[in-house]
């Protein structure tokens, strides 16, 4: 849309204030001082934008930490051996954000770790993370990316083709090793904020369909290679979900695939993935997201009824919460250049607050049409509100950071935006469009920050350009 022919404005959010809320729009270590500066973990973002700059990415260590932990005492509760169960594993999905520091976070509270690219695989290993507690997926994944794997002992190699059946069991031969692997189960069971994020409907890239009987031949495939050992069956349902029906009913179907390949076969496989993409607030207009609690006592309550119908053991239970534990954890940090008001075609005005980045370092809004919220990060303002739009210094029109929002008339240059929940996704789908170097991401705790993935720079590209 261009800029000449912009939409009539939305009703503005107000940005939620601040309040260390589980379920809120922040992370539980950002507060608001008296003077209206934003601190996180006892850190004044005034003090982190001098002396770090921005735009900046900014990770509330604590926050993180204590959102992965949830989701595995949730899980290890849910699936408890004493509760009729054989037990659950989560992997944090690597890419909703991806360091060697947040590796080892996520390990070191409990969680294994999802990977679906050579990049992804080689951040877990250098953090320490040990191969059977990874997992690779992808659906084109490269013999150097499967090698890597398998020379490393990964816990799961996800199968996303019949194609890759055989690839798979020929590098394994070739190694020496026999492959555990899973197959990704389209069920025809979709959910998700964006058509774009909803990962089981038929005509997609991923998995192999359980209607057409796909995912049924590459298991009689993969059984019939000795190479290959099936180690389970995956389904991955979208992602923004807050309603947890779509997961019982993705469930059902894939527990009866494995019943009808146990009655076949012979073979019952020890274990099912469930997938991720659980939901997180954005804005103080979301639904409210489920804590882990209330998800991991919904699937096992799933898994267990679908069991006792079919007459099958309960399968060992893995899940990739990726987003719903980075995504509050972290804040993007901006400095507003340009602001100035717009008429709209309809009546009425917008106001435009330019900041130093855009969408070079999140891309969700232009590409899903996300929401997200911002608020002043360094004062306090009593002045009256009026409907902005957040934009970035890209040559393009659709360079869009927060699409409606409730700002103080007041807002001027110099001013520092706070746009929370970009812990997810903004950092790992950032780019240099306009050669614009990636922000930093800072991860803060104790009053202290440290540098987790350092800032980049004009020579830093300049490297790359071999002339």
């Amino acid at each position: 849309m261009s800029a000449e022919h912009a939409a009539p404005a939305a009703a503005p959010r107000t940005a939620p204030e601040p309040d260390g809320a589980p379920t809120g729009v922040w992370s539980t270590g950002v507060s608001r001082g008296g003077d209206g500066a934003l601190s996180v973990a006892g850190v004044d973002l005034r003090e982190l934008a001098r002396t770090h700059g921005t735009p900046a990415y900014v990770v509330d260590e604590a926050d993180l930490r204590r959102r992965a932990r949830a989701f595995a005492t949730a899980f290890d509760a849910a699936f408890a051996e004493s509760e009729g169960m054989a037990g659950a594993d989560v992997y944090y999905a690597g890419k909703a954000f991806l360091s060697l520091a947040v590796a080892r976070w996520v390990h070191e509270e409990g969680l294994r770790i999802d990977t679906s690219t050579a990049g992804e695989l080689a951040v877990a290993l250098r953090a320490g993370v040990p191969g059977e507690a990874i997992g690779l997926h992808g659906n084109n994944k490269s013999d150097d990316e499967i090698r890597t794997a398998l020379a490393h002992g990964v816990g799961r190699i996800v199968v996303d083709s019949l194609a890759e059946v055989g690839r798979v069991a020929a590098l394994a031969r070739e190694a020496g090793v026999r492959a555990p692997v899973m197959v990704r189960v389209t069920t025809g069971v979709h959910a998700g904020g964006h058509h774009f994020i909803a990962t089981a409907h038929e005509d997609q890239k991923f998995g192999l369909s359980l209607a057409s009987g796909a995912a049924r031949k590459a298991v009689d495939e993969i059984l019939a290679h000795d190479e290959l050992e099936l180690v389970g069956l995956h389904s991955h349902i979208g992602s923004q979900i807050v309603d947890l029906a779509g997961f019982a009913v993705a469930a059902r179907a894939i527990l009866g695939l494995r019943a009808q390949v146990a009655a076949e076969t012979g073979h019952l496989a020890p274990e099912v993935d469930l997938g991720g993409g659980y939901g997180i607030r954005y804005t103080g207009a979301d639904d409210v997201p489920p804590a882990p609690e209330q998800i991991a006592r919904t699937l096992a309550d799933a898994v267990r009824d679908v069991c006792t119908e079919l007459g099958t053991p309960v399968p060992r239970i893995s899940v990739e919460p990726g987003r719903s534990i980075a995504g509050p954890a972290g804040l993007t940090l901006y400095r507003v250049g340009t602001v100035k008001e717009v008429a709209l075609d309809g009546g009425g005005t917008r106001t435009y607050v330019s900041v130093d980045g855009g969408m070079s370092d999140n891309i969700r809004t232009a590409l899903y049409e996300a929401e997200y919220t911002a608020t002043l990060a360094d004062r306090r303002s009593d002045a009256a509100t009026v409907t902005a739009r957040v934009v970035g210094k890209h040559c393009e029109s659709g360079d869009i950071v927060v699409r409606d929002v409730a700002l103080p008339a007041d807002v001027r240059a110099g001013d520092l935006l706070a746009v929370p929940a970009t812990g997810a996704y903004g950092r790992s789908m950032a780019s240099n469009y306009n050669l614009v170097p990636r922000p930093p991401v800072l991860a803060l705790g104790d009053g202290e920050v440290r540098v987790l993935v350092r800032r980049e720079t004009v020579d830093d590209l300049l490297a790359l350009d071999l002339g």
